[in-house]
């Protein structure tokens, strides 16, 4: 596969998620394993390619939800506000949930959800990223799952993207900063 032009590199490759992605599975199964049934609500748009792969290796019951949320940004800066756009379906009250996220690098939009999450009283509440940025942390919020930590640098691919592209690369790759800079 031809890497465009405004990838600076390639951080994490096809083959390294994958079998990320399995262990993850295999420690979220092993701890859901005598719940009656887990619900992941995957956080779109960025942690549907995430969550798919996730929801296909485990091995536990389990149902799929979303939701959309709308973060306020100047630029490359998060102002910390975080806007509901589109709710799960059906009601998380009662119900083992697992937020699937794609990043978390300030931490704003997951201290959001688990807030909001709370306050509908579920079984249990736990959040699981692909990545982790945490050198760009403003709120201390628990990630239960991590898939990697990465350097703070601008990320696409495998779900995340910078202006709606880039969002199908099969790799994680950093962004060139002239791109995102200007």
């Amino acid at each position: 596969m031809r890497v465009p032009s405004s990838i600076e590199r390639v951080l994490l490759d096809e083959e390294t998620i994958a079998g990320r992605v399995r262990e993850l599975a295999a420690q979220i199964s092993a701890d859901y394993d005598d719940a009656d049934a887990l619900m992941l609500v995957g956080v779109l748009k960025g942690a549907f390619i995430f969550m798919a792969d996730l929801s296909r290796r485990l091995t536990i019951v389990h149902h799929v939800d979303f939701i959309a949320l709308s973060s306020y940004s100047r630029g490359a800066t998060s102002t910390g506000a975080v806007r509901l756009i589109m709710d799960t379906r059906a009601s998380v009250t009662g119900r083992h949930v697992l937020i699937v996220e794609d990043i978390v690098d300030t931490g704003y939009t997951l201290d959001y959800l688990l807030r909001n999450f709370r306050a509908r009283e579920p079984a249990s509440l736990r959040a699981c990223a692909l990545l982790s940025k945490s050198a760009r942390r403003q709120v201390d919020v628990p990630v239960d799952y991590v898939g990697f930590e990465i350097p703070d640098v601008w990320v696409v691919g495998y779900g995340l993207d910078y202006a709606d592209r880039f969002r199908t690369l099969p790799y994680i790759a950093a962004l060139k900063r002239e791109v995102y800079a200007r």
